[in-house]
């Protein structure tokens, strides 16, 4: 892509060939016993109810129905890791799942509710409203944003909503963003490569001189694009800066105008 957008590691091509989804790199490798190591830490309904240390966090986000639950299972080797509810929309809690050595963790999984489900009560989806935009804006751990998309949708109104909220983090380099089009089975080879380019120039108005941006497709059920994120998901551990100060929720400065998330459907 053409700059301010700059691809990850992780931007893989659209059909990986048979040869390289089945052998993936040491690296890579690597990356998916790290994950496949993740276990539950707790679950929230407030930022103040998560963990006060320093260690990132990784959060996933996308809509109700992109396939955020099993695209957290299928990269951690767990069925039921991330619960998938029978009711799009209905998990309201920040869940936590720790990675690394049970007795010294190195870094966390972050699901986050999922946004824009109509059948979920309005009050309900504007308290999570809150609780996304203070997570996603004010949250110090955050060390990185999977954004969950439909592939045969791309990048939603809900989905840009979203973007905006954390394009001053990411601009700056602060939290690495990785888009994964889900659901990448059901295209073919041209659609694919066509919902890669569109994702891509979406994304361009969020980049930066600092800013790290991926794109890749992602099947769940066929493993496609697998190792590749498990492998971006791990280099962003590894290359992450020492850092400074109390870890935590940062304290709201009073803003002028409270944060706005992507609004709920109607």
């Amino acid at each position: 892509m053409t700059p301010p957008f700059r691809a990850s590691r992780s931007a893989a091509p659209a059909s990986p060939s048979p040869r390289q989804a089945a052998a993936p790199s040491p690296e890579a490798r690597a990356a998916l016993a790290w994950l496949h190591g993740a276990r539950f830490l707790t679950t929230a309904s407030r930022l103040d109810q998560l963990p006060g240390d320093e260690l990132p966090e990784i959060a996933f986000v996308g809509r109700s129905n992109a396939g955020k639950s099993s695209a957290i299972n299928r990269l951690t080797q767990q069925k039921r890791l991330a619960f998938a509810s029978r009711t799009p929309g209905r998990t309201q809690h920040i869940n936590l799942f720790d990675l690394g050595p049970r007795d010294a963790a190195e870094a966390r999984l972050a699901d986050l509710p999922g946004y824009g489900y109509a059948a979920v009560e309005r009050a309900a989806k504007l308290r999570w409203q809150e609780v996304m935009a203070q997570y996603l804006e004010l949250r110090r751990p955050l060390h990185g944003v999977v954004l969950l998309a439909d592939a045969r949708l791309g990048l939603t109104d809900l989905d840009q909503r979203l973007l905006a909220l954390i394009a001053p983090r990411v601009a700056g380099g602060e939290v690495r963003l990785l888009v994964l089009l889900t659901k990448a089975d059901k295209l073919n080879r041209n659609d694919a490569q066509k919902a890669l380019r569109d994702a891509g120039e979406a994304l361009a108005a969020f980049g930066g001189e600092s800013a790290d941006i991926g794109v890749t497709t992602f099947s769940a059920l066929s493993g496609q694009g697998v190792a590749d994120v498990a492998e971006a998901l791990r280099g962003w551990i590894a290359a992450r800066p020492p850092q400074a100060g109390a870890a935590g929720a940062a304290e709201p400065a009073e803003p002028s105008e409270p944060p706005q998330p992507p609004e709920p459907a109607p």
